[in-house]
């Protein structure tokens, strides 16, 4: 088993292990004795492995209550968020009891987000089930719901007692799906790792267990310098500020993971066009993303992706955080006002023949 200690806010660890599923309860009960755990899932995973984590919970002395959602980024809303916190004010919880989330980003973002306000505080588990998940969004304590004008504009910083990671449940991940977490992960090799670049030209699924501990290591570093996002932690948003308004243009019919590989393509190449990296490195991530068959570009205008850009969390008054590439392994943080933004980044929006 590997284990990744973070000390945040909260000190908690990370176990990668096969069987881990079948040993929730018991992880759970180590850091977190509680009788009552409120087991968050979707749809599809619930049919798939909440059974056997249910019964783990049973046989570790925990009552069970199941709340299962409809699986995707369109019931990460406000309306399923309150019927999360109904469920647990219903059936009686306290602030010694848990929520473990079962699945991927929108179970962990949801689950998070009620676990950090309900009663003020509740302790929650994440066991992720997808790469995107197990790579991303189950480390770092960032819980949130997207609402109309924008992705992630309601959410907490709020850390787990701990997560659970087995390899396992990745087996069960359609491969489309394996995919679109591939783009988190290359996208640490961009930010931070040359030598991780270099390992993902390997295919990941058979060295999964270790691409997962090097990235969730590479996330705890970056989390214990600045928790609650006001510097470094920035990096991390390599390709979301245009992926999350490829999502949102698409009324989040297109994945996080294809929205992000497309944004990290795209904002390289305003990167190259305004002189911040070289065309070598333009051609390594174009290379990287196009050898896993993710998005290198978005069929929407341009003048819609720089509008829906002007309401992502990362701008502050009439300025917003870039994230620039200058090589692989390598990027800064560059704000500017709104309008140099939309200078900065309309010629790569514009022109994507090159491609």
């Amino acid at each position: 088993m590997t284990i990744v200690p973070v000390n945040a806010s909260r000190h908690y660890e990370i176990h990668i292990d096969t069987g881990l599923l079948d040993r929730v309860g018991a992880e759970l009960q180590a850091v977190c004795p509680c009788q009552s755990v409120l087991l968050v899932c979707g749809d599809i995973v619930n049919g798939l492995y909440a059974d056997r984590v249910q019964k783990s919970l049973e046989d570790a002395g925990c009552r069970v209550v199941r709340f299962v959602y409809h699986h995707g980024e369109a019931s990460k809303t406000p309306e399923t968020y309150l019927r999360l916190l109904n469920t647990l004010a219903e059936n009686g919880m306290t602030r010694s009891d848990a929520v473990v989330a079962l699945g991927g980003g929108v179970t962990g973002d949801l689950s998070g987000f009620a676990a950090a306000t309900y009663q003020r505080g509740v302790p929650y588990l994440q066991v992720p089930t997808t790469l995107l998940a197990a790579v991303d969004s189950s480390v770092g304590g960032k819980t949130a719901i997207d609402l109309p004008a924008g992705k992630n504009l309601a959410g907490a910083f709020y850390q787990p007692v701990k997560v659970l990671c087995d390899p396992a449940a990745l087996d069960t991940l359609p491969e489309d799906v394996f995919t679109d977490g591939c783009a988190e992960v290359i996208k640490y090799g961009i930010i931070w790792s040359p030598a991780l670049f270099q390992q993902l030209k390997q295919p990941i699924r058979p060295q999964v267990e270790d691409v997962i501990a090097q990235c969730v290591s590479i996330k705890r570093d970056i989390v214990q310098a600045d928790e609650f996002d006001t510097g470094i932690r920035g990096i991390l948003n390599f390709g979301h500020t245009i992926g999350h308004a490829i999502e949102k243009c698409s009324h989040y019919g297109i994945s996080h993971g294809s929205a992000v590989a497309a944004g990290m393509v795209l904002m390289t190449r305003a990167a190259y066009l305004n002189g911040v990296c070289d065309q070598t490195c333009l051609e390594q991530v174009v290379g990287l993303i196009r050898q896993y068959g993710l998005p290198l570009t978005t069929d929407f205008a341009p003048d819609d992706i720089l509008e829906a850009m002007r309401s992502d969390k990362k701008r502050s008054g009439s300025s917003i955080s870039l994230i620039l590439p200058e090589a692989i392994g390598k990027c800064r943080i560059e704000k500017m006002s709104v309008e140099a933004m939309k200078a900065f980044v309309r010629p790569a929006l514009e022109d994507q023949t090159w491609m």
